[in-house]
């Protein structure tokens, strides 16, 4: 790897984070304009109960609908973040995540959780944007079952 190739790519390292960076802090001020304005315009959006949402308009839509009330007080802390280059203009990043202060479509307080998201970024002139987001919730691996099933 040449100097220029090491410091561009740190240079887009740090830009792919503040993308990640700016995404909490729009969730966080509930904020769907600025949110939705990290997506490419024709993104794709697979939220955490598996709702598929497509383009930037759809995206800043439904996450202002969803703050109005569940997410209104929540708040967003990317734990982790891991950047990986599949091209100079593509990167994909995984993003552990935790929440806490929202509500469930009851209202009563929800427990706090924890996810993992992906998103695919893709560069255009000049700034990186997320094309592609996938949000899971995550719980603690546990070990497959090795032994046969038993029927009663």
């Amino acid at each position: 790897m040449t100097a220029f190739s090491a410091h561009k790519s740190q240079d887009e390292t740090a830009a792919i984070r503040n993308v990640e960076t700016s995404l909490q802090e729009a969730w966080n001020h509930h904020d769907a304009k600025a949110f939705a304005s990290l997506f490419t315009e024709d993104a794709d959006c697979v939220n955490v109960v598996g709702w598929w949402w497509k383009g930037r308009a759809q995206i800043e839509s439904k996450v202002a609908d969803s703050h109005v009330f569940l997410f209104r007080d929540s708040t967003v802390t990317n734990n982790e973040i891991q950047i990986r280059f599949l091209t100079s203009q593509i990167a994909v990043v995984h993003v552990r995540w935790s929440m806490a202060g929202h509500r469930n479509p009851d209202g009563a307080p929800g427990q706090p959780r924890k996810g993992i998201q992906t998103h695919i970024l893709q560069e255009q002139e000049g700034k990186w944007l997320i094309a592609v987001f996938n949000n899971t919730d995550s719980v603690p691996e546990v070990s497959f079952p090795t032994g046969a099933l038993q029927n009663d």
